[in-house]
């Protein structure tokens, strides 16, 4: 958990919570406007409504502002995941509604996504193996839905690249949306997608037939 890999001089954990929730919201709207490396702790210190000296109460340096923004971006996409996906309805249309909603999902968080991947370069190795375990918990579900949703089984491989292929198709639209919005809208970019995705998953089902 961010509040046991980051360290803090105060002891109250909700007080702890309450004060990185609003330095985490301060910081990904500075982080979206300038980047990490541009911005500085006492602009973040400012934009979370507290002064520099609260700020280093709760964290040591900024290298931990940004863990916690990656963090906290990946448990929302996480919680949403979850919510949204229907991971024991074996069907095609259930697929498709997780492909859909994984997508609407990446469009409604572009600039997070933006951060998250911008930035998790600038982590410690320790940090960035963390959020790589999260990522990977995220494509484990889309590995879920793919496995339990079709009428035949793949490999574990194909499974396992299918997942990864949506995850980079859905984030796609948030790093080339400057290219991709002026040919398509939000559904139309999903429906092409979608249309490719099930393309190919009945072509690997008829070779392992």
């Amino acid at each position: 958990m961010p509040n046991k890999k980051v360290a803090s001089s105060v002891k109250d954990q909700e007080l702890i919570q309450l004060r990185r929730d609003q330095m985490i919201k301060g910081a990904v709207t500075l982080f979206i406007e300038k980047g990490f490396h541009r911005t500085t702790t006492r602009e973040i210190a400012k934009a979370s409504g507290f002064s520099i000296g609260t700020l280093y109460e709760y964290i040591r340096t900024k290298e931990d502002v940004l863990f916690l923004v990656v963090d906290s971006i990946y448990m929302r996409v996480k919680e949403r995941m979850e919510a949204l996906f229907d991971t024991e309805t074996a069907s095609i249309s259930s697929l498709v509604d997780a492909v859909r909603s994984y997508f609407q999902l990446v469009d409604d968080m572009q600039d997070e996504v933006m951060v998250m991947y911008q930035e998790v370069k600038s982590l410690p190795k320790d940090a960035k193996e963390y959020v790589l375990q999260k990522e990977k918990g995220m494509v484990a579900m889309l590995e879920r839905v793919i496995a339990n949703s079709l009428p035949y089984t793949l490999s574990k491989e194909d499974v396992s690249l299918l997942a990864n292929n949506i995850f980079v198709q859905g984030q796609m639209w948030s790093f080339r949306r400057w290219m991709l919005q002026k040919e398509f809208t939000l559904d139309t970019y999903i429906d092409r997608q979608v249309h490719y995705f099930l393309k190919s998953v009945q072509e690997v089902g008829n070779l392992q037939a």
